[in-house]
């Protein structure tokens, strides 16, 4: 995503706030940042990268990633595995689960 208004958004509200143009530049990064994903709008982002899919991506898609996942990472199937690998491995089901379900809930809005 290739994002370019929260710059220039940020760049006058900073220099109109602050009305000097180091205000132009501190609202410049903070646009920035919001743009590039680091404020605000990563946690959805996120629960698509858990998922291995992108936005765009259908809801048959979303659900067929979810199942593969957590085939792989079910609790029950690292059962027999060594406690570190059972950790880590609930630890990703619950990621999984997390980020399916904020998908879930964004889409049924």
């Amino acid at each position: 995503m290739n994002r370019w208004y929260g710059k220039v958004l940020g760049f006058i509200a900073g220099w109109l706030l602050l009305r000097h143009p180091g205000g132009g530049l501190i609202g410049l990064l903070i646009g920035h940042a919001f743009d590039a994903g680091w404020i605000g709008g990563g946690r959805a982002s996120a629960s698509y990268r858990a998922l291995g899919v992108g936005p765009e991506a259908s809801d048959a898609e979303v659900d067929q990633a979810y199942r593969r996942l957590m085939s792989q990472y079910h609790p029950d199937k690292v059962a027999g595995a060594a406690p570190e690998l059972r950790e880590q491995a609930e630890k990703r089901a619950r990621e999984i689960n997390a980020a399916y379900d904020r998908i879930r809930n964004r889409r049924q809005r």
